[in-house]
């Protein structure tokens, strides 16, 4: 058996750093992100439960499954966690997202610019309650895929309320 896919390599992710992906799960929620690198994403939340969010600069795991196929985990301030398998061949994307029961019973919290409440997000984790999570797994379609380049912090820079009309309209 081949250890060629075993860990975090970072020669093996050229090819996925710097990927920005918007993609729309089957339960209609969607979501953008950017492989800032090999230890990095930003994402932007544009619609379901806690569409408006946005974050730059989470802290990942990533790791290479095959060819064109990647799988990127983390765990938020906030308590959640999510872990998502991205096929880039197929243009298919599946996540499943572990949220606290205090985002489900109340997910309009962590609407914002997360860097800028971390203080605000941690205390609201620790308070709780964090369980029964809330647990959503969906298949998504990746609409949009662009090759940017690694840390570039005009990618994801801005809310999503502060996007050109039709920004994730785009296809290709």
């Amino acid at each position: 058996m081949s250890n060629e896919f075993e860990s975090t390599k970072p020669e093996e992710l050229t090819d996925f750093v710097g990927q920005h992906l918007i993609y729309t799960y089957a339960n209609g929620w969607q979501y953008e992100l950017y492989v800032k690198n090999d230890r990095t994403i930003d994402y932007r939340i544009h619609s379901g439960m806690v569409g408006g969010r946005w974050v730059r600069d989470q802290r990942v795991h990533i790791v290479r499954l095959g060819t064109e196929i990647y799988k990127i985990s983390w765990d938020e301030p906030t308590g959640t966690a999510v872990s998502l398998g991205v096929n880039l061949a197929w243009r298919k994307l599946h996540g499943v997202i572990f949220f606290p029961r205090w985002i489900a019973n109340d997910p309009k919290k962590t609407v914002c610019f997360q860097n800028e409440h971390l203080d605000e997000m941690t205390a609201l984790r620790d308070a709780g309650p964090t369980y029964p999570r809330l647990v959503v797994d969906e298949f998504a379609d990746i609409t949009f895929i662009e090759k940017c380049r690694p840390d570039d912090e005009t990618v994801i820079a801005c809310a999503p309320s502060e996007l050109p009309k039709g920004y994730t309209d785009r296809r290709n």
